[in-house]
């Protein structure tokens, strides 16, 4: 079987031989041979190891969070390679939005236009988009004509960035549950601080919005609609990512 030296690897991954040795040092990828004279060689297992690190680094994972993936008992490389391309195709799916945004710009669609309620909740089922509005707004009168107030005062361009990006950052949340991170992890706290931004600005109250965020991780959990996204409890898992990121936050 074909073994690879340090600088055919490296070449080939098109990383540097400077990286490789960091990684055999940190123990996250050690070479299957090393010969009498301290030579590295590397097999096919090293290779398929260092494509998921690469395809994780590419997700913005840091590299202790990679160790504790794929240095798991029960990891499973498929499984791993199908999570990493759904996360691949929700970053795709946003820069898309966003290229189509940019074209639109360019194409001098501009200005303010004036949208209703309806285009908020576009693109979801029409009775159950009315279902829904009709259940916040029972809950929460106030908060709901604030935020379709702010809403509809953007432009289309910034509403389907915000709406697009927030659909991209659930999706994200959706598949890294499924994949069962650690709602505490720095790859889930980052979506989850961009989850708080991006509910901030639906709500339309900049600002430190601490305990109402912890509430919605409550929401969260005791709503069934959010069992078993991601073929994991989502509902538990936002709770929890919401708990330990707020106490990162200014009381």
């Amino acid at each position: 079987m074909t073994k690879y030296t340090v600088k055919k690897l490296a070449k080939a991954a098109g990383v540097s031989v400077r990286t490789l040795h960091h990684y055999d040092r940190i123990g996250l990828l050690k070479p299957s041979i090393r010969t009498a004279v301290g030579y590295r060689l590397y097999g096919e297992n090293e290779l398929l190891r260092l494509q998921q690190i690469l395809f994780y680094k590419e997700l913005d994972f840091g590299l202790k969070e990679i160790a504790a993936l794929i240095n798991r008992p029960d990891f499973d490389r498929i499984r791993a390679l199908e999570s990493q391309k759904q996360l691949l195709k929700a970053r795709r799916k946003r820069i898309d939005r966003l290229m189509s945004t940019l074209d639109k710009t360019i194409l001098h669609i501009k200005g303010k236009i004036k949208m209703n309620y309806e285009e908020l909740y576009e693109g979801l089922p029409k009775e159950q988009a009315a279902a829904w509005r009709k259940e916040a707004l029972e809950k929460w009168p106030d908060q709901v004509k604030q935020s379709e107030k702010v809403l509809i005062g953007m432009s289309m361009e910034e509403f389907e960035v915000l709406k697009s990006g927030f659909k991209e950052n659930f999706e994200t949340l959706a598949s890294l549950c499924g994949h069962g991170a650690d709602p505490a992890s720095e790859r889930v706290q980052q979506e989850i601080d961009r989850h708080y931004h991006y509910i901030l600005r639906f709500w339309g109250k900049p600002g430190n919005q601490v305990e109402a965020y912890k509430g919605l991780g409550e929401l969260y959990l005791a709503d069934p609609r959010y069992t078993g996204t991601g073929g994991a409890p989502f509902g538990l898992f936002m709770k929890q990512a919401i708990d330990h990121y707020v106490t990162s936050l200014p009381a």
